[in-house]
């Protein structure tokens, strides 16, 4: 391997359980990623690693495993601001699939509304610090030159976030969702180990409370190294659902880019968490169906 070639990644669990609990019909998967096949969708210079080819077939077998019908794919690094992946996607699965996609100016706000025609519902930022060379998403920049098509659309407006910028970037967030649904991944990204009482989870809290901004409940092994099941983890979930369980949506993250083999999440786990993390059904039809569809099911 050349000191220069992304590191290769391990891949989802093959055969994931079955949940012990099916959810309620009509329920979303809102977060995962597809990857190739390399060969007829290649992957991008300057990405920060190269999975296993996880194609979109994978993912329907997966949605079909934990009897989730709808899925949303969020452009994944691998494929940089090439979006032709989710898109063909988007275009071969229309009763099942939406899209988040990732670009940078490189195309017109214009071309949106083809997207949208197709079954993308949002674009994706990032606000963490860029490295040279690596594609990482984009942020605010490149956001103002999208906000007023992305509004017409009734497009979402996704984040990735470092924690810690997260308190001082709670204004414009909150500007943000005057505009369009504003929504935070993975717990907002916060350290398990930090405990909700930290300001930028706090922040966080009052956005979700005051119902300007969605959180996805997703990847919990994003905030805690504690295999299998995350336990300092829970509390953060539990807060956002006291906060406001209309602001928040699942999702697995499947195919899990980054995380090393011998802590691979189970995807059947993963819902199985969710289900003893959010014991009252009403707040599971909101998480798993009723907030997915009102943002992305049309």
């Amino acid at each position: 391997m050349s000191a220069i070639e992304p590191p290769r990644i391990a891949g989802p669990v093959a055969n994931p359980k079955a949940p012990n609990e099916k959810p309620p019909t009509g329920a979303w998967d809102t977060h995962a990623h597809i990857f190739g096949p390399s060969d007829k969708f290649p992957y991008a210079e300057g990405r920060g690693y190269t999975p296993p080819d996880a194609p979109v077939e994978n993912f329907l077998a997966l949605l079909d495993r934990l009897g989730c019908p709808h899925g949303l794919i969020v452009q994944g690094n691998a494929h940089g601001y090439d979006n032709r992946v989710l898109l063909d996607a988007l275009a071969r699965f229309p009763d099942r699939l939406r899209g988040i996609a990732i670009t940078d100016a490189r195309i017109a706000p214009e071309t949106l509304h083809a997207w949208d025609a197709i079954g993308m519902r949002g674009l994706r930022f990032h606000l963490l610090q860029q490295k040279p060379g690596y594609v990482r998403g984009v942020g605010f920049d490149v956001f103002d030159g999208f906000r007023r098509t992305m509004a017409d659309l009734g497009w979402a407006a996704q984040f990735f976030c470092e924690y810690r910028v997260l308190a001082q970037n709670a204004d414009a967030l909150r500007a943000i969702a005057r505009d369009m649904p504003v929504i935070v991944d993975h717990y907002g990204m916060i350290d398990a180990r930090r405990g909700v009482a930290d300001k930028n989870f706090q922040a966080l809290l009052r956005l979700v409370g005051e119902g300007h901004v969605h959180v996805k409940v997703s990847a919990p092994y994003r905030i805690s190294t504690q295999y299998p099941d995350y336990p300092d983890a829970r509390s953060f979930h539990e807060s956002l659902i006291r906060a406001n369980p209309e602001r928040l949506m699942w999702g697995t993250d499947w195919p899990h880019p980054s995380i090393a083999a011998e802590v691979m999440p189970d995807d059947g786990n993963l819902l199985d968490l969710f289900h003893a993390w959010t014991p009252d059904a009403a707040d599971r039809r909101r998480i798993l169906v009723e907030t997915p569809a009102r943002l992305f099911g049309r």
